[in-house]
């Protein structure tokens, strides 16, 4: 009896709500590129590569002064040491 009574009270209880959906975000707007920007953008990405092409060019002058002295001390030449 107790249970029948437990299950007539549960049948007649109001429905539950049913869950809130979750809300879709909002887009973003795009960022207008200014021109300032595009050239601080510009400048950012060139100065590394203008470094590493300044490094290549004293690695290169290295490198060539480094055989001419290898030359020179295979020819019997003797070199005197860079920058004495």
């Amino acid at each position: 009896m107790i249970t029948l009574a437990g299950l007539l009270l549960a049948a007649c209880s109001p429905e539950p709500t049913p869950a809130e959906p979750t809300p879709v975000p909002e887009e973003e707007p795009t960022p207008q590129v200014v021109a300032g920007d595009a050239t601080e953008l510009r400048d950012a990405i060139q100065a590394p590569q203008d470094k590493a092409r300044a490094v290549e060019d004293t690695l290169m002058q290295a490198a060539d002064a480094q055989r001419e002295a290898i030359d020179a001390a295979e020819g019997g030449e003797a070199v005197p040491p860079e920058g004495g």
